[in-house]
């Protein structure tokens, strides 16, 4: 599927090395102000080759909106963006043409499809995500009408944890760091592991502040659930965890409950969610990133045909994916509450006469 989203829906289409990638964003409500800028902004953050702790590929990354807005306004219409591709540099995977790259798609889409895109690994590439990040974009001018704010950063790389957490502070920092005392460490680590050929995992930190009690819907689209989904579909995401995730199964039921006051909750262990509502406390999402699977080591792997082999990887890779995947989170998360917003609007008559009492 390429389709995300009940209400609001997103599909991208496009490859690695194609002509271009881009994306459709249907549901959008009529009369949202678009801010064209803020959604090149967006892709901005996104966009590879800024620094030697990402892929060497240079791309603008420039969006092109095709439909959908007329005189600055969302028109209600599917919103139509394009991205174009403007430094493949496909001859770079001609020795991969035959062969599986171990950690990557090639093996699954091969025998799936029967063919695949072998440059840069095609539709499975993470370039897919800048058409993500591009919808996310226009879903954040969208909750910030509705006073929903969304931030993000690592808080873990190489194993190296931060205890601290500065979103301000990332939003100015390379590798998008939360602790100011960690990022030294931590970016030392990323350019150790591309010294020797290598690469590393790492932890992303999203949180949403803002969001209303009542978003979710139970039994089969929880928030919590929804959420998780998305950040799965995350190139290179290996886990999720929601409020204190595997920390919370170290405690007791009198320790992990949060207990509520009339002023609200005086913890946040549940992440702000429960029973897949959010509770109008702060969203909390960790999404585990592995090592980036391209590496310029000698590696073992059979071909096309099963045969065994051994290959070197060219091209241009981030030696830590989960940099760029901070960006995409946010736009993942995103999506996933505007999506909520419109699946929550027709939950009780009170909101149906709010809109349609008196109005013929």
């Amino acid at each position: 599927m390429n389709t995300f989203g009940k209400k609001l829906t997103l599909t991208t289409f496009g490859e690695s090395h194609g002509k271009a990638l881009g994306c459709i964003l249907d549901g959008v409500p009529a009369g949202l102000v678009i801010d064209e800028a803020f959604i090149q902004s967006e892709l901005d953050r996104r966009k590879p080759g800024k620094s030697k702790l990402e892929t060497g590929r240079k791309e603008d990354d420039k969006v092109e909106i095709l439909s959908g807005i007329f005189e600055g306004l969302s028109t209600g219409t599917p919103i139509a963006m394009i991205i174009y591709n403007t430094n493949q540099k496909s001859k770079d995977y001609d020795n991969v043409k035959d062969l599986f790259r171990p950690g990557h798609a090639d093996f699954t889409y091969f025998h799936k499809y029967g063919l695949r895109d072998y440059r840069g690994g095609g539709r499975s590439s993470a370039r897919e995500t800048a058409a993500r990040v591009a919808g996310g974009a226009i879903a954040k001018l969208m909750l910030r009408e509705l006073g929903i704010s969304i931030q993000s950063g690592l808080c873990e790389v190489d194993g190296i944890k931060g205890e601290v957490q500065d979103f301000e502070f990332a939003k100015t920092s390379r590798l998008y760091a939360l602790d100011p005392k960690m990022e030294a460490a931590q970016e030392a680590a990323i350019l150790a592991a591309k010294d020797k050929h290598d690469s590393v995992g790492g932890v992303v930190l999203a949180t949403a502040t803002g969001v209303p009690i009542g978003l979710g819907e139970p039994l089969y689209y929880k928030l919590d659930a929804i959420l998780a989904e998305a950040m799965m579909g995350i190139n290179a995401a290996k886990a999720v965890e929601i409020g204190d995730g595997v920390a919370s199964t170290h405690l007791k039921g009198s320790q992990n409950n949060d207990a509520i006051t009339q002023e609200g909750f005086s913890s946040n262990h549940s992440g702000g969610m429960l029973g897949g509502i959010s509770n109008g406390e702060t969203l909390v999402v960790k999404t585990h990133f592995k090592p980036t699977p391209s590496i310029f080591q000698v590696q073992q792997t059979v071909t096309t045909h099963n045969e065994e082999a051994q290959f070197a990887l060219k091209g241009r890779h981030d030696p830590c994916v989960a940099i760029r995947g901070a960006v995409v989170c946010e736009a993942m998360m995103a999506l996933v509450l505007a999506d909520m917003t419109l699946l929550n609007m027709g939950k009780q008559m009170e909101h149906l006469h709010t809109i349609y009492k008196g109005k013929k």
